[in-house]
């Protein structure tokens, strides 16, 4: 991790923190929730020795990233996220034109957005867990999970600004990371008043091999600085986003792309993913779509559960370009 370098580059109004390694095309990397840059901690230096130049940022909102106005949710629209990776590339290799994204979780909705706005600046994409969702014409996102799980399914409870800050707090800023890091229910995620995950707070959280107390602790010392609330945001923004991307109804991604889903993540098993993933609908809205890749007794965190696979996978799909 020490070679890893760190910079800070004022873009779109903020001041944006990302880690970079290696020398060569340009890999972007883009988090989710609840991570940071560190999330790509394996993937940075497994594509650096192979010949990339990786660069993963903290999103507006996170780690070390700052000023972004968190009281401010309609300063958390994907078209303001684009707006800063467009600013970090032009920033950091203004030479470049074209770069390969790769995207986890809200990450992975970053960039299919970035692709579909911005598609003249994407060699290829590889997105991980969160498969391409077309716009709805008429529902917004949060009325349809509303109906789909009801208020207590946890992006419906994270629309209210401060509420779920307030029981983060209770329960303490390594007990959310460790409880979010290690969910493995192929199920909905419920996040009722009161009930945090649904056991005690007291209750001990068992760490998997693949994620250390070494790690848990970067990512405590950086939500500890900086809260939650920037994060969750993104969750609160999401139907202004979908007001503003009206524009992009039925539109395609026009760009090569790879998708890869652990077997035991939550996405996965939302209502309709899996027959939009495998039976047609995913291809036709994103018709350079190359491979789908559901790997086996893995959860929604691949990136750090498997990281070997998955590094594998980002290098097999973009030394081809």
């Amino acid at each position: 991790m020490e070679k890893i370098e760190h910079k800070m580059v004022p873009v779109n109004g903020i001041n944006m923190h990302y880690a970079q390694l290696g020398q060569g095309p340009l890999i972007l990397f883009l988090h989710g929730f609840p991570e940071l840059w560190y999330s790509w901690r394996h993937q940075i230096l497994f594509m650096a020795t192979h010949g990339y130049r990786a660069i993963a940022p903290d999103l507006r909102g996170y780690g070390d990233t700052t000023a972004a106005p968190t009281d401010d949710i309609s300063k958390f629209t994907t078209l303001h996220i684009i707006g800063d990776l467009m600013a970090l590339l032009q920033a950091v290799s203004p030479d470049e034109d074209k770069v390969f994204v790769v995207g986890h979780d809200w990450g992975a909705i970053i960039a299919w957005h970035f692709c579909l706005i911005r598609p003249d600046k994407v060699k290829a994409l590889v997105n991980l867990s969160v498969p391409f969702s077309p716009r709805h014409p008429k529902r917004t996102p949060v009325e349809s999970l509303r109906m789909a799980y009801g208020d207590d399914y946890y992006i419906c409870r994270f629309q209210e600004p401060g509420e779920v800050e307030a029981e983060f707090a209770e329960l303490g800023v390594k007990k959310v990371i460790t409880k979010f890091l290690t969910y493995r229910t192929p199920g909905p995620l419920f996040f009722p008043k009161g009930k945090s995950f649904g056991d005690s707070p007291d209750a001990p959280v068992d760490l998997p091999p693949w994620l250390t107390e070494e790690d848990v602790e970067y990512y405590v010392s950086k939500f500890e600085k900086s809260g939650f609330t920037g994060g969750v945001n993104y969750y609160r923004a999401f139907n202004l986003t979908w007001e503003l991307t009206a524009p992009w109804t039925g539109a395609q991604v026009t760009v090569p792309c790879k998708f890869v889903v652990g077997e035991l993540d939550l996405v996965y098993h939302m209502p309709g993913r899996k027959e939009y993933i495998h039976n047609g609908g995913f291809q036709k809205d994103v018709p350079f779509l190359q491979e789908v890749v559901v790997i086996k007794d893995a959860a929604h965190f691949i990136t750090q559960e498997r990281p070997d696979e998955i590094s594998k996978h980002i290098y097999n799909f973009i030394q081809k370009f």
